[in-house]
């Protein structure tokens, strides 16, 4: 992927606390060396722009380096972009967490939730730990 491609909503918010999340860090933290975590957003979506920033902090403080962006658009109602079609992506935020080795998928975050999407993502990721 060129470097070019980054989603300006994966900047991690700086009044991000990991302290008021800290199982959800300690999972991810288990995790980091493991897993690749694919992003699909835009930075013209409002569900990415409340939701990213805050996922970005949490990879930053778990130490989770194997982050690919993945920018999409907007194209006659559906979405346009990298590995949209090859990963079935329709709504965004997508969030799509595999196994580093084998490529498999562990867990997957769309759209929203009521709690944020590293919370969520880490539920489903605590039984790889």
């Amino acid at each position: 992927m060129s470097e070019s491609l980054k989603l300006e909503t994966m900047r991690p918010n700086p009044a991000f606390s990991p302290g008021a999340y800290e199982d959800t860090v300690a999972t991810w933290e288990a995790l980091a060396d493991r897993v690749v975590v694919k992003v699909w957003g835009g930075d013209w979506c409002v569900d990415c722009r409340q939701q990213l920033p805050d996922f970005g902090a949490l990879l930053d403080a778990a130490g989770v380096d194997a982050v690919e962006h993945y920018p999409v658009e907007r194209e006659d109602g559906g979405k346009v972009g990298p590995g949209v079609d090859e990963y079935g992506i329709e709504f965004i935020p997508t969030v799509v967490v595999e196994d580093r080795e084998t490529g498999e998928e562990l867990a997957r975050f769309v759209e929203d939730a009521a709690v944020p999407v590293g919370v969520v993502l880490a539920e489903d990721l605590e039984a790889h730990v």
